[in-house]
């Protein structure tokens, strides 16, 4: 269900390249100063993994730059070769400029007789699976020509891949790549999970993701403040509220769903069978008259009005106690004027879809203070928002939802591959759960009313997006598992969020 699954605060705590290196010098202190008893630890802990993960290799090809991250592998290739495994390292590094540690991790891997060899673009790794011990945590630019044309190798032998600590090309901070990076089967990190490795392009060329603490103490890390958090499915259903056994609907809510231009009603119903599925008492929707069969037909437990104008709409706001606000809004008068209306009532309020595109025009939503919304941007529309273009929301999407929960005074889920969710706390979530099975229409109009749901039944927002969000990516992965990747849709997640919701009957 999850590419980083773990079993403590610490694990799910993510941090900047920065906060690591500092982190590495506080690990390196408890130790006594020894910062090679630490890269052993590292060295095996990769080593560890690569047998776990893999088996046994016929040949073991392990790439080296010239930094910490390269001890590690030479490390790993000395305890191979002390096993009596077929190993071998390809160098890229300048010895001379090695830290001592490093070094000494070489010397280790001589004196274990392992051979090696200076790279060469047009060496064929062809057997075994390949190290990536190249650059770690350092990378923040584009790569040197060596190490792009040793990436290429990499990736280009379609071997297994362990990467140790980070997949180099990879931005630790960012989740971006700048030209070109190694995509690994497994990537081990350690002393403190890196916050690229969970959204952008990380979750990609990650594969699955193995955290080593290196046996740091827990108390090491109470000085260091993450900079983001893995949310757990589990421990946000702690927060799901409960009811008396004398509940009735008016008690969990009224939610209403507003879009579904014409040509858009689908969006509006499946918002809405979303809302009805987490348990809102009452789920409404107010869209093009034309509609109302379709979402009668979809779902008849939500009541539906056909609306022709704001002013129309204008008598129904006084039911509904959260609104849903964007799935096939569209950008005309008549989505304006419906959006008007419906922040003009102070409620609770989900933004997506089209309703972000027109608030970024800045004219029907002139301020951004005081409301109560959460926004659910895909890229482009957080491009939009921001005036940016989409490139720079990829190549910083930590940065990205920030400013746009800074500027709008929103909570704010920027979805794509590690959804990111910003609100008043400092550090930022990040879902651990999805997969590409969900690039598919309807999928965000499923989400935006699943959010809409859970507030309708009391939830604040930071909250009821963080459950939504997770509950959403949870029940895809649930479908891929019994279905395959292929031929999933956004109402396929229906029945699967239901059963999470259920969860402790499973």
């Amino acid at each position: 269900m999850s590419h980083f699954l773990s079993q403590n605060s610490i694990q799910d705590n993510l941090y900047s390249a920065e906060t690591v290196r500092q982190l590495d010098v506080a690990a390196i202190k408890s130790i006594e100063g020894r910062a090679i008893r630490l890269m052993k630890r590292a060295g095996k802990a990769a080593f560890d993994e690569m047998l776990n993960t893999f088996g046994q290799p016929t040949l073991i090809n392990i790439f080296c730059g010239s930094g910490n991250n390269a001890g590690d592998g030479y490390i790993l290739a000395a305890l191979a070769a002390q096993r009596r495994m077929p190993v071998r390292v390809v160098e890229l590094g300048n010895a001379s400029k090695f830290s001592a540690e490093t070094s000494q991790a070489r010397e280790f891997a001589l004196q274990a007789e392992v051979p090696m060899t200076a790279f060469d673009p047009s060496l064929e790794i062809n057997e075994g699976i390949v190290v990536d011990a190249l650059l770690g945590i350092g990378c923040s630019g584009p790569l040197r020509d060596q190490y792009a044309q040793a990436v290429a190798v990499i990736n280009d032998s379609s071997l297994p891949i362990l990467a140790i600590d980070i997949p180099t090309g990879l931005n630790a901070d960012t989740g971006s790549v700048i030209d070109t990076a190694v995509k690994a089967d497994c990537t081990v990190t350690f002393i403190g999970a890196k916050k690229g490795l969970f959204t952008g392009r990380g979750p990609a060329l990650c594969g699955e993701i193995i955290y080593d603490s290196l046996e740091i103490c827990d108390s090491l890390f109470q000085d260091y403040q993450p900079d983001a958090q893995l949310m757990d499915l589990h421990d946000l259903m702690e927060s799901f509220p409960e009811f008396e056994l004398d509940v009735y609907k008016n008690q969990r809510g009224h939610c209403m769903v507003i879009g579904g231009d014409q040509g858009y009603g689908g969006a509006v119903a499946m918002a809405a069978e979303a809302a009805v599925r987490v348990g809102s008492g009452l789920t409404s929707v107010a869209t093009q008259p034309q509609h109302i069969s379709t979402v009668l037909t979809r779902c008849p437990e939500v009541m539906a009005c056909g609306v022709i104008s704001g002013q129309q709409l204008e008598p129904w706001l006084d039911r509904p106690t959260t609104l849903v606000v964007g799935p096939g809004l569209g950008r005309t008068a008549w989505s304006e004027q419906l959006l008007q209306k419906a922040v003009a009532t102070g409620l609770p309020m989900v933004l997506d879809a089209d309703a972000l595109n027109i608030l970024a025009q800045g004219r029907v939503i002139p301020t951004f203070e005081g409301h109560q919304w959460v926004l659910t941007p895909h890229a482009a529309e957080a491009a939009r928002l921001l005036d940016v273009t989409v490139e720079e929301i990829q190549a910083d999407r930590f940065a990205a939802v920030r400013n746009i929960q800074q500027k709008y005074n929103a909570v704010v889920l920027l979805k794509g591959s590690g959804t990111l969710i910003a609100g008043q706390d400092s550090v930022i979530k990040v879902c651990p759960y999805g997969n590409p099975a969900m690039a598919t229409a309807g999928m965000g109009d499923v989400l935006s009313g699943i959010i809409g749901g859970l507030i309708a039944q009391g939830m604040n927002l930071q909250m009821a997006t963080e459950l939504g969000c997770c509950l959403h990516s949870a029940a895809a992965d649930m479908a891929v598992n019994e279905r395959g990747y292929r031929g999933i849709s956004a109402t396929d997640l229906l029945p699967y969020i239901r059963d999470l919701l259920n969860w402790e009957a499973l």
